[in-house]
């Protein structure tokens, strides 16, 4: 993938004098993630955390874990080495964040130590982000065998609207954030401590994302 804070991101991250935390995010989905992030940002307000989409333009191709990470390395590279010259307190240093699925992708293990070795955060679904959407309506039992559709299938307006990766504020109930983390917490716990988050189905912790990569308690 081309060097993305450029083509992507509003500005420069390391502006002189800069008193908030920037975060930039490359997301799996070209359409979902990023509209479930603009509406938590346009409830959430202003938290002290600028966060950036930094593959919006990429190409489906540059959109698996793997390289999504490979991206998202790079960028964590660049941006510390500037923070790091431009003299940048280290609490406003830029993160980086992926957000991905396991779906049917390959190297998700390698994807995520490369990630962990490079200080890059990810946050992670199985077998995809409509786990966490639809921990927003109702608790999530039994397994999906790995497949997508039958969690998509699951959300209450899944008859009702033509395109299900579009998420619309609606689809989020307001004030419904604590419950879904709740809900994916005790979902989680059903599997064990050893079992590696690629195996675990389902599983979501989009909610550490939305509180230590948005800094966003609650919405």
């Amino acid at each position: 993938m081309a060097r993305t804070r450029g083509r992507d991101s509003l500005s420069p991250a390391h502006k002189p004098g800069r008193r908030r935390k920037v975060v930039h995010v490359f997301t799996e989905g070209k359409v979902t993630e990023p509209e479930y992030i603009k509406i938590v940002r346009d409830r959430a307000g202003a938290t002290g955390v600028e966060v950036r989409i930094a593959n919006s333009s990429a190409p489906g191709s540059q959109r698996k874990p793997i390289k999504l990470v490979d991206a998202a390395v790079r960028l964590m590279r660049e941006e510390s080495r500037a923070a790091k010259r431009g003299g940048l307190e280290k609490k406003f240093w830029p993160a980086v964040w992926c957000l991905f699925d396991r779906d049917q992708h390959d190297s998700i293990e390698s994807a995520m130590k490369q990630a962990d070795e490079a200080g890059v955060r990810v946050a992670f679904s199985h077998p995809c982000f409509e786990v966490w959407r639809l921990l927003h309506h109702k608790p999530v039992t039994g397994t999906f065998g790995g497949v997508c559709d039958m969690a998509a299938a699951r959300l209450p307006f899944a008859d009702s609207v033509a395109n299900l990766k579009a998420v619309l504020p609606e689809q989020i109930p307001e004030g419904s954030y604590a419950e879904a983390k709740k809900r994916a917490l005790k979902m989680n716990a059903v599997h064990e401590e050893h079992v590696p988050k690629v195996l675990r189905d389902p599983y979501t912790d989009i909610f550490d994302f939305v509180e230590q990569g948005m800094g966003v308690a609650s919405y």
